[in-house]
């Protein structure tokens, strides 16, 4: 396709002292050939960011060694155990925003027959013969079929008995395949704890236990959207001190809101325009992703989910029996991926943010329990040059900004999109190859004169522009 492509390279040298800079380019796999796939469980709960987040994964499902994806519960959404149980959390959703003697109760929005993951791998199936074309490591249907289980899903925070989920993930853990494991958790954690508790459970007396515990430890890597059923602070924490807990901050704002604090720039691909455009009318996916005002709810006559509804102001909404928790958008336009960036610093987009988290990429930069990581990561010298940047931190705490690079993460979204609805690779585009010369690490001094090489291809033979920035 015709056009005009901008790669962008990042050179920091900064300090007093001597630096080994990362050198970022926009793919890294062409340099990095021997870089093994992560290996990923997705647990997550059925609320509809975690559905659009899962529209997105599967797009990106190239750059993945998918190992599970499964049902979970949350404070949020539990399905209950059939038998009539009443379950009951304080604090929980359904003793706030003045709602009285709603549980104990039975379950809490869950729908009869929740099969939201099925669905979007069969409407996923519906695209791939399109998707293969444009890339071939494109999992199949039927091995992303063969990866979903049930987690613990009858109660919120319940780690008492295994699941299919939980067996799977502890059957993961304990395999003896290299780690990382990245275990991302969109909803509860209840069905990775238990996992981690059956483990414990069962090697916890033995000889060999603290062997076991400390690679294990190494080798799991948590990727929470918060704790949203206590499981980490009440179980994980405690009993697995050493794994790393992976929170990001600063990066694209994913969730419910985004609109509320956008940048003019970054507004433009939450328009109702941009969305129909580039995501609704895209085939099966885009008409599975939801936007505001899209006429569906996840879960019959859920009062905390009114996001379907258009034409209706906060209080006739608030009239009707619904719990309005977020300001009401432009019908057709961005609704939440609340999820999406516990998985974006994994992609091979070139940013290495796999490597280390301090680098910072799509999904933010890591954040300790402390603070940040690094008090002075390569981005924190945007601030002080005055490039534009996101600046919110995704777990609201504050920290160095880096780069605004949602524009980039939604053309590349909607590029994905295409591929789904598009036969032939000539009638799409494709991100450009970058190749640096020499190694992805170069030592230097301040001052110090160094001499880069960067070569860059285009599979669409697009006219391409390359900036170097520092």
């Amino acid at each position: 396709m015709p056009g005009i492509r901008t790669v962008m390279l990042n050179l920091a040298l900064l300090g007093a002292v001597a630096l080994v800079v990362p050198l970022y380019q926009n793919r890294s796999n062409p340099a990095d050939p021997h870089r093994a796939k992560p290996r990923i469980v997705i647990t997550t709960d059925p609320e509809l960011d975690d559905s659009n987040s899962l529209v997105r994964f599967l797009l990106y499902s190239t750059d993945f060694n998918i190992e599970g994806l499964v049902y979970s519960s949350s404070g949020f959404h539990w399905k209950g155990d059939g038998k009539g149980t009443k379950w009951f959390v304080p604090g929980r959703e359904y003793t706030r925003f003045g709602l009285k003697d709603v549980c104990p109760c039975t379950s809490w929005r869950w729908a009869e027959g929740e099969r939201f993951i099925d669905a979007a791998v069969e409407t996923y199936e519906k695209v791939y013969p399109n998707l293969k074309i444009h890339n071939p490591d494109y999992p199949s249907s039927a091995l992303l079929k063969k990866k979903i289980r049930i987690g613990n899903v009858e109660f919120d925070g319940d780690i008492s008995k295994d699941s299919p989920g939980s067996e799977l993930i502890q059957s993961l853990i304990l395999d003896d395949r290299g780690g990382p494991l990245y275990l991302a958790a969109w909803g509860g954690q209840s069905t990775i704890a238990r996992a981690l508790k059956s483990i414990q459970d069962q090697h916890g007396k033995t000889p060999g236990w603290a062997a076991i515990k400390a690679k294990i430890s190494r080798k799991v890597v948590l990727l929470p959207s918060g704790d949203q059923d206590d499981c980490y602070a009440g179980y994980i924490k405690p009993n697995w001190p050493e794994i790393d807990y992976h929170q990001l901050a600063g990066g694209p704002r994913y969730a419910y809101g985004a609109q509320i604090r956008a940048t003019p720039e970054d507004a433009v691909f939450l328009s109702a325009a941009w969305m129909k455009e580039n995501v609704s009318s895209r085939g099966p996916l885009g008409a599975f992703y939801r936007v505001w005002g899209d006429g569906r709810q996840m879960v019959p006559n859920d009062i905390f989910d009114y996001f379907g509804f258009s034409g209706f102001t906060a209080d006739e909404l608030k009239a009707n029996g619904f719990i309005v928790w977020t300001p009401i958008q432009e019908k057709g336009s961005w609704l939440s991926e609340g999820d999406t960036f516990t998985f974006m610093n994994l992609l091979d987009n070139g940013l290495r943010a796999h490597e280390d988290g301090s680098y910072g990429g799509w999904g933010g930069r890591k954040q300790s329990e402390s603070g940040w990581q690094n008090a002075q990561p390569p981005f924190a010298a945007l601030e002080a040059a005055g490039h534009e940047s996101s600046g919110s931190p995704q777990a609201g705490a504050p920290g160095p900004v880096q780069p605004d690079f949602f524009p980039a993460v939604q053309r590349d979204f909607a590029a994905r999109l295409k591929w789904s609805v598009t036969p032939r690779f000539s009638d799409a585009n494709h991100e450009p190859k970058v190749r640096i010369k020499g190694p992805l690490n170069v030592s230097a001094h301040p001052g110090e004169t160094i001499r880069l090489l960067g070569k860059v291809s285009d599979p669409d033979g697009d006219s391409v522009r390359v900036k170097w920035w520092q």
